[in-house]
């Protein structure tokens, strides 16, 4: 069996314990925070709960909602580290990262004209999680010699782990469900994503 070195540090079979994850500047607590929409306000007090005035997170112990949410964002803030291997391969100036690659996707479900029988609001959560197993895995390429099978073993354990950090519920499961359907191809809003995803734009 092939092994593939994934560029991000933690190796794609090894378990993700909680709280390792160290906080990124850069994601939008700040933003979050002074929002005044009641519609955020539950994610407002989990964030709210984690960050202290100087910006330091606090630590509310394993499996806490907001411990977990801050958890998952902070591993898929990886995303926006990792550059698309097909572009590296190739020599490709100013290569697009994997979260790069999502956003502009989920932006095509968004603009598409209206399709009989697509819901279109179901593609642009799918263009958002098509990919976000690669925030553990890497971007794994026909070049790395790694059987389609393996792939999709590797990149479902680590959607699995993803969704255990995220700390389970019904957010977790509707992610599980649009990737799984992504990646059967067991609908008309996957096989357009899919369509999506073969498209590549260089700046």
């Amino acid at each position: 069996m092939a092994v593939v070195k994934s560029p991000i540090s933690s190796p794609p079979t090894s378990r993700l314990p909680r709280h390792s994850f160290p906080p990124s500047r850069s994601l939008p607590y700040r933003v979050c925070l002074k929002s005044s929409n009641p519609g955020r306000a539950s994610f407002v007090r989990a964030c709210e709960a984690n960050v202290r005035s100087d910006g330091a997170p606090v630590s509310m112990g394993v499996g806490s909602p907001a411990s977990s949410a801050i958890d998952f964002l902070t591993l898929c803030h990886r995303l926006k580290a990792t550059k698309r291997k097909g572009w590296v391969n190739h020599e490709i100036k100013g290569p697009e990262s994997i979260a790069d690659h999502m956003y502009r996707m989920a932006l095509m479900a968004l603009i598409v004209d209206d399709i009989p029988g697509v819901n279109r609001e179901r593609c642009i959560k799918m263009a958002i999680v098509h990919d976000i197993a690669e925030a553990i895995v890497g971007d794994i390429t026909p070049s790395d010699g790694v059987p389609k099978e393996e792939k999709s073993r590797l990149e479902q354990a680590a959607l699995n782990e993803m969704c255990e950090v995220l700390g389970g519920g019904l957010r977790a499961e509707e992610i599980k469900e649009l990737w799984t359907e992504y990646e059967n191809n067991s609908s008309p809003e996957a096989n357009l994503v899919k369509d999506f995803d073969k498209m590549m734009f260089s700046v």
